[in-house]
């Protein structure tokens, strides 16, 4: 695979363009802190998180090379990228697998077979149900997409930046959430070459973004957060990787406490009901006067202009309801 590229991204763009939703993004008080909040409404998108945009790609590209096969396209997934790959498969009219671990929420799962998606539940881990999805596609001949491991998914993911500059254009810095990398990959591309910092956020628990810039080479990782339904990568990709080694990208870790208190804070305050992989991002910049291990929270710097990505809704919001998060 060649690297991820910012034409691949433009090319992402031209090619996605009318077929997906173009990011709403909102400027609410920022809490009285001196810098410029911004959010990216991602969770609007179709199928309810960004993983509309790098599957549209996907299966255009292929149904443009005319290499989709009539027995569909298959893909593992915690969730969303399932959820994305299934929609945009019914648009092309193919059939879709999709292997979901025994773990991925129920929303996820019912919303899956709404899409007339053929659901199948292995293991407990992501990549338990991506080596059930690679058998699969040996098998059958069907296409195998990736929920973040692939160009074409990351430079959709990356078609999110240009978006948001048109609404904040001397924007300074962007603040995504990482799992295997797809939108961090194709965020950090796009924003590199406009000259915005970005800022990838992980939980403490479920970071191989991490874990792979102290190793210089993706390496495996524990999984273990609220958030590991959307950011559950056992391993990041390379590409990734090549991305987060760049000049003006910093990686950040956050505890779940943190993302649990955000998310229900994004209820609270604002009315927006996203999961917990989309208040990991957010989490980083929340967390600032409180003490923090050494990977610390992001601080912005008087008069920055900031945007965080709220990737995805994909969430029971049943347990929003209750004591507020100030409580």
């Amino acid at each position: 695979m060649h690297p991820l590229t910012y034409d691949d991204i433009k090319a992402a763009a031209d090619r996605i363009g009318g077929h997906v939703r173009p990011v709403a993004v909102a400027t609410p008080d920022a809490g009285g802190e001196p810098y410029e909040l911004h959010l990216a409404l991602e969770l609007m998108q179709h199928t309810g998180s960004f993983k509309a945009r790098g599957a549209q790609n996907f299966l255009l590209a292929h149904r443009e090379r005319g290499t989709l096969p009539d027995v569909g396209v298959t893909i593992a997934s915690g969730g969303n990228a399932g959820l994305a790959c299934a929609w945009a498969a019914r648009r092309q009219d193919v059939p879709a697998t999709v292997f979901l671990p025994t773990t991925a929420p129920k929303v996820k799962a019912d919303k899956l077979l709404s899409y007339g998606a053929d659901v199948r539940l292995v293991g407990t881990e992501y990549a338990e149900a991506l080596a059930a999805c690679e058998a699969f596609a040996a098998e059958t001949g069907a296409l195998a997409s990736h929920a973040y491991d692939h160009p074409l998914i990351a430079a959709g993911a990356g078609t999110l930046l240009d978006e948001i500059l048109r609404a904040v254009p001397d924007l300074d810095t962007v603040v995504v959430s990482v799992g295997g990398g797809g939108l961090f990959a194709g965020v950090a591309t796009a924003a590199r070459q406009h000259g915005i910092r970005t800022v990838a956020v992980e939980p403490e628990n479920c970071r191989a973004l991490d874990a792979a810039l102290r190793a210089g080479h993706p390496v495996d990782v524990a999984v273990d957060s609220v958030a590991a339904d959307s950011l559950g990568a056992r391993r990041v990709s390379a590409t990734a990787l090549h991305a987060a080694q760049q000049d003006g990208v910093r990686s950040v870790l956050v505890p779940d406490a943190e993302i649990t208190r955000t998310r229900r804070a994004l209820w609270d305050d604002r009315r927006l009901a996203v999961e917990h992989a989309a208040a990991t991002a957010l989490a980083a910049l929340t967390t600032g006067d409180r003490p923090r291990p050494a990977a610390g929270a992001y601080r912005p710097e008087p008069g920055e202009k900031v945007c965080v990505v709220l990737c995805g809704a994909n969430t029971d919001p049943t347990d929003l309801v209750g004591a507020p998060a100030h409580a």
